[in-house]
């Protein structure tokens, strides 16, 4: 039995409407952007019960998965988390006052500027990103492991073509 969803009845309007145009790419982009859309929703829920924005998880995960001493230049985790300086300079400054980072100085050069992550920090995100994990698992769970791997291949290939890699 086929399923017939909301970016199916969108293509056949147009089909009516506009019969020449091909508006298979309609099936794909139209359904990734539902999708994106509605995972967005399902993650932030999931970050919210720690207290953490998307952007603060962001920056506690590229921390901590820097590894020992969990700590990152402000450049550093612009680049890690494909935002400015500037989005850092204000996530940090939230983490800061809950208490989950630190900044100070450099000890390779006394001018530059170093962010850590406290105990707390630490602590806050080892949990957080487990309960991460078991969301992302159960967003997936609909998919078997063949499917998933698969979907995850064709990803990367469309990724890597658009220079996006």
């Amino acid at each position: 039995m086929e399923h017939h969803d909301r970016v199916d009845h969108i293509q056949q309007q147009w089909r009516r409407e506009r019969p020449a145009i091909d508006v298979s790419p309609q099936a794909v982009i139209g359904r990734l952007h539902r999708l994106a859309d509605h995972l967005r929703e399902e993650l932030i829920a999931g970050y919210r019960q720690y207290g953490l924005g998307e952007g603060e998880f962001d920056v506690l995960a590229t921390l901590r998965r820097a590894g020992d001493p969990y700590q990152l230049a402000p450049g550093e985790l612009a680049a890690h988390t494909m935002v400015t300086t500037g989005a850092i300079s204000k996530r940090l400054d939230r983490l800061e006052a809950a208490g989950l980072v630190w900044r100070g100085a450099s000890d390779r050069d006394g001018r530059g500027r170093i962010v850590g992550l406290t105990d707390a920090g630490r602590t806050l995100i080892d949990t957080a990103f487990e309960a991460h994990m078991r969301n992302e698992h159960r967003l997936l769970a609909p998919l078997t492991p063949a499917q998933r791997t698969q979907l995850a291949d064709l990803l990367k290939q469309w990724l890597h073509a658009l220079g996006r890699s």
